[in-house]
């Protein structure tokens, strides 16, 4: 009999003390089995994640955070050891695995930790939270009110232009947005990526991240909990 993601996860970890806790508190919760597990870096990404997808279908958003098993860092060999577990129960089950770039130079997934059934994704730009620096939707999270143009000019002066992708893809994200960050001290306080991550609009979502839910939409439809249904994802951003 295949388990769920989670429970996997809480047995591997049993069995291997590799996983991080995370892993083993989501075996209490009561989610649907399935055949696709969604490898994630923090709950932080998992939060991020789930709020994107909820922007596009609040179906995929729900099963998407299901699937979630946290590596606690990245880790792309717990990920291929832990799938490998699970595929020596499940032999149809598959896995996705998303990663930052971090520093390297492109997003080549990791060649070292092939395992048949588990894709890995590596994002374009540094960190998963580069693709939160939307002005509007910073400002949104912030609170900051649309007629007050002394906040709103500090905080586009420490983002690069949406239309910059060479800058997008480099910035360190997770120093601009950290509680002693640049925006931080701009804005008087800290902003959490999961809180800036809810205040996107679906139009505010990179191809990157459409790219990532429709895999992972590809990965849930057909596991034994969703059965024949499909998930609607816009292939374009502007749509409404």
């Amino acid at each position: 009999m295949c388990l769920t993601p989670a429970a996997q996860a809480a047995r591997f970890l049993t069995e291997n003390d590799v996983l991080p806790p995370e892993a083993s508190r989501a075996s209490s919760e009561e989610a649907p089995a399935s055949r696709f597990v969604l490898y994630v870096e923090g709950p932080s990404d998992r939060e991020i994640l789930r709020s994107w997808a909820w922007r596009v279908s609040p179906e995929l958003a729900r099963a998407l955070a299901q699937a979630a098993v946290i590596l606690g860092g990245r880790q792309p060999a717990r990920a291929a050891d832990h799938f490998r577990a699970i595929r020596s129960q499940c032999a149809d089950a598959r896995g996705l695995c998303v990663l930052d770039r971090d520093g390297s130079a492109a997003s080549v997934p990791p060649t070292d930790f092939s395992e048949p059934g588990l894709e890995f994704f590596t994002w374009g730009r540094r960190h998963i939270e580069s693709y939160l620096l939307v002005p509007d939707a910073i400002l949104r999270a912030a609170g900051v009110p649309t007629e007050d143009r002394r906040q709103t000019r500090l905080v586009r002066r420490h983002l690069p232009p949406l239309h910059d992708e060479p800058a997008l893809r480099e910035v360190h994200a997770k120093a601009l947005l950290a509680e002693g960050g640049v925006l931080a001290r701009a804005l008087g306080r800290p902003l959490s990526p999961g809180h800036i991550a809810r205040q996107m609009d679906r139009r505010d979502l990179h191809p990157d991240v459409l790219d990532l839910l429709g895999r992972v939409a590809a990965g849930l439809e057909g596991a034994p909990s969703w059965g024949e249904r499909r998930f609607s994802l816009p292939t374009d951003p502007s749509q409404e």
